[in-house]
């Protein structure tokens, strides 16, 4: 039966073929993996199973998704794993979100050099923020920092750019004392901006001479050191975008956003409106208008949706979502163990014990008609025919 609502995997199933053709030889194979999960997600090209209800008895079959990181139809349930995993590390400090974005130019040779900038971008943002909130001038303390990146506009151009969610204080030097933000502020995005823009273009140069960056079309006489020299110096000049947003309003604030951040891919299926014959048409958000006339909605060829879309594929094996500083992976436990003596919270407090056993209270099947547990009592592989449940299998 077709979706009554217009999704991703709509478009790529009815054009995803000819989109093939017409770029073979250009598509890389991370690209043709992503359409192909995206085009068999909940199918039963993938296999899946029988569910059972305790409560009512209702019966539903279930295909097995692609669990694709690139799938807008896979990550709810990601995010949530994901959350689930993070709200016992919450402290019940302020949290502050702070986005770093790099220039047009660089954006540009990023796309083709996606590994290596996209790097070079958490890196670089990530030792910014440690490196003025350790100063003394500034916080004095080793703070903790979650940075998520994304890779689109609204309009699913390309735009690198990294959210960051930093805990609003941290740990002294020596660990035993707990250091705080002025309330309301964090750290100033002018200094920020500064350091991330010396530091980022220290490092693309020092990449460039190691030949770690490939230039193709128009950029490729940057290949040439005294040129890619040349082309860095205005950059040095401008005003790199740092942006600041006021602190959540609690911890359980943090988690709401995350949980519309973490696992985000270049477009929602949320976002899309019709398929037709002058292309794809879906909402998008013009940050540079204001009131209402910022949504507004875009048609694009099918073709120039695709393209866009796998714009934003990510190198295989690639991490989207990085902790920094006190949450760091190799410390965190310790740490967060040493911030909560400092701030008063005990580990046994009803908050933590119920953030530690969440994933073991909650079912992983909710019947939608009576909300009791549903229960796996048959499964089919990939592309095996779907079978009638026996009856007496379910009463086991």
């Amino acid at each position: 039966m077709p979706s009554a609502v217009l999704e991703v995997a709509d478009i790529f199933r009815a054009h995803g073929p000819a989109y093939r053709q017409v770029q073979a030889g250009h598509l890389s194979l991370g690209q043709k993996k992503v359409m192909s999960a995206i085009e068999q997600c909940r199918s039963a090209a993938l296999g899946g199973h029988v569910l059972r209800c305790d409560g009512c008895g209702q019966v539903e079959i279930a295909y097995n998704s692609c669990r694709n990181r690139h799938c807008p139809k896979c990550q709810a349930s990601a995010a949530h794993r994901w959350l689930e995993a993070r709200q016992a590390e919450l402290l019940p400090v302020e949290y502050y979100h702070v986005v770093f974005t790099l220039p047009a130019p660089i954006s540009e040779i990023a796309y083709t050099n996606k590994t290596v900038l996209y790097g070079l971008l958490f890196d670089v943002a990530a030792d910014t923020l440690r490196t003025i909130a350790a100063d003394r001038k500034h916080l004095g303390a080793q703070i903790g920092a979650t940075l998520v990146l994304h890779t689109w506009g609204s309009a699913l151009t390309h735009h690198p750019h990294v959210h960051g969610i930093i805990s609003g204080g941290g740990l002294s030097p020596d660990g035993q004392r707990w250091i705080a933000c002025r309330p309301g502020f964090f750290l100033p995005v002018r200094v920020l901006s500064r350091l991330f823009r010396r530091r980022f273009l220290e490092a693309l140069e020092n990449a460039h001479r190691c030949g770690k960056l490939q230039f193709f079309g128009e950029h490729l006489a940057l290949a040439d050191t005294d040129a890619f020299v040349d082309w860095l110096a205005p950059l040095r000049k401008e005003e790199w975008v740092v942006y600041a947003k006021r602190p959540f309003a609690g911890p359980q604030a943090v988690l709401a956003y995350l949980s519309r951040y973490t696992h985000r891919v270049a477009i929602s299926n949320s976002r899309l409106l019709t398929m037709d014959e002058r292309g794809v048409t879906f909402r998008w958000k013009d940050y540079r208008a204001r009131g209402r006339t910022r949504h507004k909605t875009m048609t694009l060829d099918v073709h120039e949706f695709m393209r866009r879309f796998l714009l934003h594929v990510l190198p295989y094996g690639f991490h989207r979502i990085r902790h920094y500083g006190i949450i760091a992976n190799a410390g965190r436990k310790k740490n967060l163990a040493k911030a909560r003596e400092l701030l008063g919270v005990l580990v046994d407090s009803p908050a933590v014990q119920a953030a530690e056993v969440t994933n073991i209270t909650r079912p992983t099947f909710v019947c939608p008609h009576c909300g009791a547990t549903m229960n796996v009592i048959d499964t089919f592989a990939r592309g095996q025919p779907i079978r009638a449940p026996p009856n007496q299998r379910g009463a086991l």
